[in-house]
């Protein structure tokens, strides 16, 4: 399913999309080297339990999103999980080609649409201390903080948000 948003085209794809694992693995080159430093201060067995808690089970992923640019290539990828009772947004990445063009924002406002009519009140999610592009991007589309959730209570650098979602009226 594929649908227009100015020059931007959303398509939701499965989680083993050969893009979508694409653009998770150009977002993990660009991300990881972030955090090693963290990372590295821990030892073995405290790295092997943040590997678990910050681990994606396909299984709890419900729908996978990409936008495409005016030519046709996806240079952007977001997907939610069902964590608990909530809908998690994950693996929000845009290509540094793309940013600040409004991909992110289409990205985003598919995710809250599709968590809208599967009947989710609010989106939660979890960045990063080391990501202030995407924490901006969350606050200035109307996120806010709330306490860091599970799993990634033992990572002290996480930063948790919120959206509430506007429910249709019958």
């Amino acid at each position: 399913m594929t649908a227009a948003d100015n020059a931007w085209t959303i398509e939701r794809v499965a989680w083993h999309d050969e893009r979508a694992v694409a653009l998770r693995a150009a977002m993990d080159e660009e991300i990881s080297p972030r955090y090693a430093d963290a990372f590295s201060a821990f030892d073995d067995e405290t790295r092997a339990v943040l590997a678990e808690d910050f681990a994606v089970d396909p299984g709890t992923i419900l729908d996978v999103i990409l936008v495409h640019d005016a030519a046709g290539d996806p240079v952007g990828h977001a997907a939610l999980r069902a964590l608990g009772d909530e809908l998690e947004v994950k693996r929000v990445f845009v290509e540094r080609r793309a940013r600040g063009q409004g991909a992110s924002r289409a990205l985003m406002a598919e995710l809250e649409r599709v968590g809208a009519d599967r009947g989710a009140t609010r989106l939660i999610l979890q960045t990063g201390d080391r990501q202030p592009e995407a924490i901006a991007l969350y606050e200035r589309i109307g996120y806010h903080p709330i306490d860091t959730f599970a799993p990634y209570v033992r990572f002290p650098a996480s930063r948790c948000f919120a959206k509430p979602l506007a429910t249709a009226c019958a």
